[in-house]
């Protein structure tokens, strides 16, 4: 079975919040405990790869190389990314904030001011409250985690993005994310959106 909630029409990070806290309520009353929500951000994805160095036009290809990062681990995303062609001063740059972030709201706070000159730095600031304000008001019983190496392979995706784990469950058992570009294409008429 599939469930799909979608919020249309409000650009601000409550439309995160309420999808994030709306999947893990009705997890808990179905009686699931101790799962994990992976969260990341679209335009940070972009701006580590920019900070790096890599060139807008191979981000889509260092993020394929990246979503591989929990079946082949960081030796192996780093020596893809080296095969494929990237300057090794990149790779190691864009490895080493991998390999350093914290996985909390911290680590996105320390994260945005090393981003700072390629990002505005609301984006940071964008997840971190998504986070606090998720672990402030949940009801169930999980964890929350930030992941940069989260891609989400959907091209469609513009901001937040995130997925639920579970043990016991081959991957994601649920995910979702901000896609502000997607019902203009089809309307012409400019809607924010998330799901």
């Amino acid at each position: 079975m599939q469930c799909d909630i979608d919020i249309l029409g409000e650009p601000s990070n409550l439309a995160e919040i309420e999808l994030i806290l709306a999947t893990t309520t009705t997890l808990g009353k179905l009686g699931f405990k101790n799962f994990e929500i992976r969260i990341n951000e679209r335009r940070i994805l972009k701006a580590m790869a920019a900070y790096s160095g890599f060139a807008e036009e191979e981000f889509d290809t260092v993020f394929i190389i990246l979503d591989k990062m929990d079946k082949i681990g960081f030796e192996g995303v780093e020596k893809e990314l080296l095969e494929n062609g990237n300057a090794p001063e990149s790779v190691s740059r864009y490895m080493e904030i991998l390999r350093t972030v914290t996985n909390d709201a911290e680590g996105v706070k320390k994260l945005g001011e090393t981003l700072k000159d390629v990002m505005d730095p609301s984006v940071c600031q964008g997840l971190v409250h998504i986070m606090e304000t998720v672990k402030d008001v949940a009801e169930a019983e999980f964890g929350l985690v930030f992941d940069p190496t989260l891609v989400r392979g959907m091209s469609y995706y513009t901001g937040t993005i995130f997925e639920v784990s579970m043990e016991g469950f081959g991957g994601s058992v649920a995910g979702g994310g901000r896609y502000d570009k997607m019902i203009g294409k089809f309307t012409g008429m400019e809607t924010p959106a998330c799901g």
